[in-house]
């Protein structure tokens, strides 16, 4: 693969544009058109060899050396480019500090103290009014490298407030590490599924030993670390119901004590997406669309792309919202429309959005639309697993399951359906009571903490082998009996929406129809 390439193709068409101007601009008259040649190629949808590439710069003779000297002026050319649109399309408090910061360097180099000092003063308001510790903390190490000039401020005053301005990043750097490790655990947890992680005990070691436990709101950007960490714990515990209001009172007491500075957007957005998927998995549907809504219109308002990544998040948790809202065309024109997004998503959120429209699709009876889609998650098993987490991977194989027997496809639908009951069965194997950790222990059944799947795809077994056996006292009994990883009131949607086609085989009715009662509780 090639990288320049691949950075070349994430440019817009107007980007495309702009870097040819913006190289035709650099250019000297005796280096010529070979780097704009050489773009145009890269860019062109099939991808050339460099053997290739070579005879079509230099048809007379190839020139291997001159080729890959080409290379690197054009990715100097790129880099200028996009350091400079970075620079234009930065807004943000953290810019006009940086800026401020280097104009006041360059007055000093130049001579010009009592000017670069009214520019310092001005730097350290904006960045303090803005919570920018590390720039702050770079105005104040210039202060006081420059404190013998007349004009500047009383040196002690200087290094009292970046002291304390230290005292603040510093808290601020904790909070980042204890987030960081929390997620990496987290990651290891999701490979292995719900099995028994001690995730409250780990939270608490690290805020511990980061001295943390004691942390308020105090800003919106500590505020956004600090509910990161909450909602990591919240994710393996599965406790949404209580995050939801948690988060939510935290919001709305930061807006209304402080509000969000222009600068501080990206932390409301952060903020506001935990708000509205917090609320989503709890089934408060109508209130994570209105925060949905208000991050949307944030977004609608941020300059440039300043804050892209969001876009393509806010959309897909907009679309879950829609399925159970009976608004699910909305949803699938949401998904699909983020799916044809240029630069297309990241890989993670490319494959999410993929399963989560073959979700919406099922609901609609469009089984053939969604094995399709599900087709184009060309990924294997093992990869997913390692990559998205044991859920996910059971989530896809479950739903490509139910779509095969929807479809007629009974042979194919059981093919998956033993493939998921061995893979469990090998993972989380039966283990009698003498084998337990603790005399006291019970034994543990097939499957562990996913045995509830293993009962649910007996009872899939049953309905592939007799269609007509869903509708008999019997299974209805065999229905109330499964187990469950969690009272029904809190199971994950992902969970339900299974449960639900099973109920709706058992009532005969719309699948569609009876998540809707299943989600509304």
């Amino acid at each position: 693969m090639d990288d320049l390439r691949t950075t070349l193709l994430t440019l817009s068409p107007d980007d495309r544009r702009d870097f040819d101007v913006f190289m035709l601009r650099q250019r000297r008259k005796t280096v010529g058109r070979l780097d704009s040649r050489l773009f145009a190629l890269l860019v062109r949808p099939e991808e050339l060899p460099a053997a290739q590439l070579i005879a079509r710069l230099y048809p007379a003779a190839p020139k291997p050396a001159a080729y890959y000297a080409l290379r690197r002026r054009l990715l100097r050319h790129l880099t200028d480019f996009l350091l400079l649109r970075q620079r234009q399309l930065d807004t943000t408090a953290a810019a006009s500090v940086r800026g401020q910061l280097t104009l006041a360097q360059y007055l000093f180099e130049a001579g010009i103290p009592r000017l670069a000092w009214n520019v310092l003063v001005k730097a350290e308001k904006l960045a303090r009014a803005n919570e920018q510790y590390e720039s702050l903390n770079a105005v104040y190490n210039l202060q006081i490298q420059h404190a013998d000039s007349p004009h500047a401020e009383a040196l002690a005053g200087v290094i009292a407030r970046r002291h304390a301005n230290k005292k603040a990043a510093d808290e601020e750097e904790r909070a980042n590490i204890a987030d960081s490790l929390l997620r990496q655990r987290l990651r290891e947890a999701r490979v292995r599924g719900r099995a028994a992680v001690p995730f409250d005990a780990i939270m608490h070691e690290i805020l511990a030993e980061y001295d943390l436990q004691e942390a308020f709101a105090r800003s919106p950007s500590l505020l956004s670390r600090l509910m990161s960490i909450a909602r990591s714990a919240m994710l393996v515990r599965r406790d949404f119901a209580s995050f939801a209001p948690f988060v939510e009172r935290c919001y709305q007491l930061m807006a209304r004590r402080h509000g969000f500075a222009p600068a501080q957007r990206s932390y409301q957005l952060k903020l506001l997406y935990m708000l509205a998927h917090a609320l989503y998995r709890s089934r408060q549907f109508a209130a994570s669309v209105a925060y949905l809504e208000q991050g949307r219109a944030l977004l609608a308002a941020a300059p440039g792309r300043q804050f892209a990544e969001f876009g393509p998040r806010f959309a897909m948790l907009l679309a879950a919202n829609c399925a159970f809202l009976r608004r699910n065309a909305e949803g699938i024109g949401l998904l699909e429309k983020a799916l044809r997004t240029a630069p297309p998503l990241p890989v993670a959120d490319d494959l999410t959005a993929r399963l989560q429209l073959t979700f919406h699709y099922f609901a609609e009876g469009a089984f053939p639309k969604a094995n399709h889609t599900l087709m184009s998650i060309a990924r294997t098993d093992h990869w997913l697993e390692q990559h998205l987490g044991l859920e996910w991977l059971l989530n896809r194989n479950l739903g490509e399951m139910l779509i095969q027997l929807e479809m007629g496809h009974a042979d194919l639908a059981l093919h998956r359906l033993q493939a998921i009951e061995r893979a469990l069965r090998e993972q989380f194997p039966a283990a009698p009571a003498a084998e337990a950790p603790a005399p006291e222990a019970a034994a543990s059944p097939a499957g562990g903490p996913y045995r509830y799947v293993l009962s649910y795809l007996a009872l899939v077994r049953v309905i592939l082998d007799d269609p007509a056996a869903a509708r008999r006292p019997d299974f209805a009994r065999h229905v109330a009996r499964m187990p469950t990883f969690l009272p029904l009131e809190r199971e994950d949607l992902q969970a339900l929406s299974f449960y639900a086609w099973l109920r709706a085989r058992m009532l005969g009715r719309p699948y569609y129809d009876v998540l809707l009662e299943v989600a509304a509780g």
